[in-house]
C-alpha cells in the first residue's frame, strides 16, 4: 500500500513533497540588541538546514516576534524591521536549496514575554537586564512572580493587527512559502481567547465572539496582504485542560469554523501552556483526538503536533484521517533525518541529498 505520510499535500500554489513536517520551536539565540537584534543568524542557518538536508518537506521557523516587546526572550528572532528581512532571506535560500518549503511564524508573547532564556531558568527579565514592560487583554498575570501585564487598549490592538500584518509582508519580502499565526502556548492571541487570561467588558472580552476577535483580526490582516496562493497557517492550543472551565476543544472546533472563510488554509493543533499548573496528561499522540476533532467537525485541514515518535504512529495519523500532515519537534531536535528513517520502515524512497547518499545503508 502506498504511504499517506509520504504522499504529496497541495495548500493553494504550494505543493508539499509530503507530510512530516518540522514545528517551530525557538532557539533563543538571536543577538538581543544592537543592529543584528532579533535577526537569523549562522546558528539558524545549521539548524534549519540540517533539518531541510534531514528530510522535512516544511520547515516552520521558530516564533519570530512582531514587535520587539512581543518577544518571548530578548533572544529571540524577530521581523519586527526590514533590515531582518536579508538574514531571514538567508534562511529561506537553504531551504529552497535542499527542495524544502519555508514557513514563519508569527507572534506576540504578550503577558509571557520579557523573560530569560530556559537554560537561564526561565524567569522574567528586569529592565536592569534589558527587559521591558509586558502587555496582555487584561492585567492578569501569567503565574505567582510573574510581571502584571497593562491591559492593551483598543488602539495598541489595532497597532497589534497592523504589526502582524507588516510582519506577513516581511515574510513575504523574505521568500518564505507559508505564514502561521501563533495563536497557542499562552501568548498573546490565545491569552485573547481564554476567559482565565481576559477578564474585559469591552469588544475584546466576555463573549466568546469578543474574545475571539483579535485572532479574526489578525488572520484576516495577514491573509489581506499574502499573495493569494500562499497558504496561510493558524496555530491553537485547543484545550487549556481545565475542561469545562478556560479554553475548551468545542471552543476550538468553533474558532476553526470561523478562521476557515477568512482564508485559513490549516490548524496546526497543539494545546495548554496559558495556565502554569495545568495537569496535562501527556502520552504518545496525547494531542491527536483534538487535531481528528477540528478536521472532522470544523471541516478544515489539520497539523497534528506532539509526542508522534514512531513512524507507523505517525502513518496512522495521517491514514486514518485524524490529521492531514505531522509536525515534528524534539524528535527532529535529537535526530534531523527521522523523515529518512521513517521513509524506510515505511518502504518508501525518499532520496538522501548526494552529499550524504553512501550513508543510505546506515539508516
Amino acid at each position: 500500500m502506498p504511504s499517506a505520510l509520504f504522499s504529496p499535500l497541495t495548500l493553494r500554489g504550494t505543493t508539499f513533497a509530503h507530510r512530516v513536517w518540522m514545528a517551530p520551536m525557538c532557539q533563543y539565540s538571536a543577538a538581543a540588541d544592537g543592529p543584528d537584534a532579533g535577526a537569523p543568524n549562522d546558528w539558524h542557518v545549521q539548524h534549519y538546514g540540517a533539518r531541510a538536508a534531514g528530510g522535512a518537506a516544511l520547515v516552520i521557523v521558530e516564533a519570530t516576534a512582531v514587535v520587539p516587546e512581543g518577544r518571548i526572550t530578548p533572544f529571540d528572532l524577530g521581523i519586527w524591521d526590514e533590515a531582518q528581512v536579508p538574514a531571514h532571506r538567508r534562511v529561506v535560500d537553504l531551504l529552497h536549496a535542499q527542495g524544502v518549503a519555508a514557513g514563519l511564524q508569527l507572534a506576540h508573547a504578550g503577558r509571557k514575554a520579557s523573560t530569560d532564556a530556559p537554560w537561564n531558568g526561565g524567569g522574567p527579565v528586569g529592565a536592569d537586564a534589558g527587559g521591558w514592560p509586558v502587555v496582555g487583554p487584561s492585567a492578569v498575570p501569567f503565574s505567582d512572580g510573574s510581571p502584571t501585564p497593562s491591559a492593551l487598549t483598543t488602539d495598541e490592538i489595532a497597532d497589534v493587527v497592523e504589526a502582524f500584518a507588516a510582519a506577513a509582508r516581511r515574510a513575504v519580502a523574505a521568500g518564505y512559502d507559508v505564514v502561521e499565526v501563533h495563536a497557542a502556548h499562552g501568548y498573546l492571541l490565545h491569552q485573547f481567547c481564554s476567559p482565565d487570561s481576559n477578564v474585559r467588558d469591552d469588544a475584546y472580552g466576555g463573549s466568546f465572539e469578543n474574545r475571539t476577535r483579535l485572532v479574526r483580526e489578525v488572520t484576516s490582516a495577514v491573509r489581506a496582504v499574502v499573495p493569494e496562493d500562499m497558504p496561510v497557517l493558524v496555530r491553537v492550543s485547543a484545550t487549556d485542560w481545565v475542561e469545562p472551565a478556560g479554553w475548551t476543544g468545542d471552543d476550538t472546533v468553533r474558532l476553526a469554523r470561523d478562521l476557515a472563510p477568512l482564508g485559513v488554509d490549516m490548524v496546526h493543533v497543539s494545546t495548554g501552556g496559558n495556565l502554569p499548573r495545568a495537569a496535562i496528561p501527556g502520552g504518545p499522540g496525547y494531542q491527536v483526538p483534538y487535531a481528528a476533532r477540528v478536521r472532522a467537525e470544523a471541516g478544515v485541514p489539520t497539523i497534528a503536533v506532539g509526542a508522534i515518535t514512531d513512524p507507523a504512529q505517525a502513518e496512522q495519523v495521517v491514514a486514518d484521517g485524524s490529521a492531514d500532515a505531522v509536525a515534528l519537534a524534539r524528535p527532529l531536535l535529537v535526530d534531523p533525518f527521522w523523515p529518512h528513517r521513517a521513509a524506510r520502515a515505511l518502504g518508501v524512497d525518499l532520496p538522501l541529498p548526494r552529499q550524504y547518499a553512501r550513508a543510505g545503508s546506515l539508516l
